[in-house]
């Protein structure tokens, strides 16, 4: 589960390094490499590490079909934009329809605790070839970005640096960025994000009234909740089985919104661990991912095209 703040102690950096392999950062002799920093030696690295991740294997060849969209995909066009944030340039990551010439919704794609990498970059393209305008907001912005830390570790440290206010500010830049693009919709807006930004899903769900859907993946919600009063989005929460920190939190959330009569999909997906949509992770579930990203896209589909 993300943290944060920076790890205080030993057991803490093994956790990181432990989350940030599950994220698909490095493969296991990597991680068991880092983590002997830590214990002295590899055999004591494997222990400390666990023999449930240690039992985790590479992912299975390929992506679920029609999934991954390549960079060089006709259908799809994407370019680097800067917009303004408070007081600074924040990046982000813009893909589009090529051939769709009406204004169409837009959707925030919140990347996991290692910035805006080629994973994200993925996504923000599936996204766009899914019909919809799609910006990844590179939240290491304020730290030099995301291509300033071509080490995995360095970047959760940089991520670190930054606090959820200011997250919460590059992501309403984000919105006001989004209300006058061309070719995006800006009075439909949605968002996805993953583990880290499935948090940030969250947060601007009960924080964002521009955001009318919303699909976190795997994250973590706010504590305490905020009032569900003012809630204007529709919410798909997507779990995996094992993460039991974040399931725990999940009654408190749906009788929220039952209560309050909000509009909630809610899916977890058995057999699944934490971070089971990314491809590039040990513990992919091609099944489940495919499944999730449909019911993604057919809630967007509902949602933002009404």
């Amino acid at each position: 589960m993300y943290r944060e703040r920076p790890a205080e102690n030993e057991r803490e950096q093994i956790e990181d390094l432990v989350h940030l392999y599950i994220d698909g950062a490095f493969d296991r002799r990597e991680l068991l490499k880092r983590v002997a920093v830590y214990t002295g030696s590899v055999a004591a690295a494997v222990a400390a590490v666990g023999p449930e991740v240690m039992a985790q294997t590479a992912p299975l060849p390929g992506t679920p079909a029609n999934a991954s969209v390549p960079e060089n995909d006709a259908s799809v066009e994407w370019f680097w934009v800067d917009f303004l944030g408070d007081g600074m340039t924040l990046r982000g990551y813009f893909a589009h329809p090529r051939f769709e010439t009406r204004r169409v919704p837009a959707i925030i794609v919140i990347h996991e605790n290692r910035g805006l990498n080629d994973h994200i970059k993925d996504v923000t393209r599936r996204v766009a070839k899914a019909g919809f305008v799609a910006l990844g907001v590179d939240l290491l912005s304020r730290v030099g970005g995301t291509e300033s830390y071509p080490d995995p570790t360095a970047a959760t440290q940089a991520l670190n640096r930054t606090t959820v206010a200011e997250r919460m500010s590059d992501l309403r830049s984000a919105i006001e960025f989004l209300k006058v693009a061309d070719f995006a919709r800006g009075d439909r807006l949605g968002t996805v994000g993953f583990c880290f930004g499935g948090g940030l899903v969250f947060n601007l769900a009960f924080n964002a009234p521009e955001i009318v859907a919303a699909v976190p993946y795997y994250g973590t919600p706010p504590n305490p909740l905020p009032s569900f009063d003012t809630m204007n989005a529709r919410l798909l929460a997507i779990f995996s089985e094992t993460d039991y920190n974040q399931n725990a939190r999940i009654p408190e959330v749906v009788t929220g919104m039952v209560q309050r009569r909000k509009t909630m999909g809610l899916h977890i997906y058995q057999g699944t661990s934490h971070g089971f949509h990314n491809d590039t992770s040990p513990i992919h579930n091609p099944g489940a991912a495919a499944d999730a990203w449909s019911k993604t896209i057919a809630f967007f589909n509902t949602h933002l095209n009404a």
